[in-house]
């Protein structure tokens, strides 16, 4: 989908930079050429980094009384979801460019002690164990118990947008953006042995609950956020909340995604 902004000459931008030579160079480049205004007046926002950068930056608009859509430009690792980087034309790229929409999850962990911590997550909410000992996990979905104890040394949830991160490297399948599944992986599965995941409706309430949480602790993570020592975690789709992310139109993020599939 095309993204509705104004004309380049009438654009407003707002820009974003990691803490890193590579993108305070590419600032300074960008401003020696381009006038910039606050995040709040802009129309957009152009991040520099990297991907851990760009989430970073995606949960401080999830957080503002008034989103922008990002335009991520790559001055960090692999930058999966940023554009490649050039300080030429920079408004008329991002006026042109083609929009994808991500929906965060929201996590509710429950501690031993009865804390309750609520944290979104974009690209997957984990539970890792704490211990030398594998973690025993029961795995329900909208209330039903599909696994009654999982020994692990973790499990996962993860959006599309977060398939092809953790999630990936864990050996969970990836997801087309705009599919309404969640992916559930397991992590190094002892018991049942052979049980890898499942796919979920995006509609879907994931729950886990922790069997001798005490005896064997497990931490839970959305995204950069971590509970630890939790007795319970039910997780869901906000699907009333969207992050708008901005790509050229050659970019074709959704093909890269389907690509990454078919890597040696």
């Amino acid at each position: 989908m095309t993204a509705h902004l104004p004309q380049p000459e009438a654009l407003k931008l707002g820009l974003v930079v990691s803490d890193t030579p590579q993108a305070r160079l590419a600032e300074a480049e960008l401003r020696a050429t381009h006038s910039f205004v606050g995040r709040r007046e802009a129309d957009a926002v152009v991040a520099l980094g990297g991907d851990g950068f760009m989430l970073a930056v995606l949960h401080r608009v999830l957080n503002s009384s008034s989103p922008k859509p990002v335009f991520g430009m790559n001055r960090g690792t692999v930058g999966f979801l940023m554009n490649d980087y050039s300080a030429d034309d920079l408004a008329t790229r991002v006026a042109q460019a083609k929009s994808f929409f991500l929906s965060p999850l929201t996590m509710e962990a429950t501690t031993i002690d009865g804390q309750v911590v609520v944290s979104p997550a974009i690209n997957e909410v984990s539970l890792l164990r704490e211990t030398r000992q594998a973690a025993k996990i029961e795995i329900a979905i909208d209330g039903k118990v599909r696994l009654e104890e999982l020994a692990c040394d973790g499990v996962l949830v993860s959006t599309p947008g977060g398939s092809t991160a953790y999630n990936l490297s864990a050996g969970g399948p990836i997801l087309p953006l705009d599919c309404d599944l969640l992916a559930l992986t397991a992590l190094s599965p002892f018991r049942p042995r052979r049980w890898k995941g499942a796919l979920v409706n995006n509609r879907s309430v994931v729950e886990f609950r922790v069997l001798e949480a005490e005896r064997r602790p497990v931490s839970a993570v959305a995204d950069q956020v971590e509970v630890r020592n939790i007795a319970h975690v039910r997780i869901r789709s906000d699907l009333s909340r969207r992050l708008e992310l901005l790509f050229d139109p050659d970019y074709a993020l959704d093909d890269r995604i389907v690509m990454e599939q078919f890597q040696s």
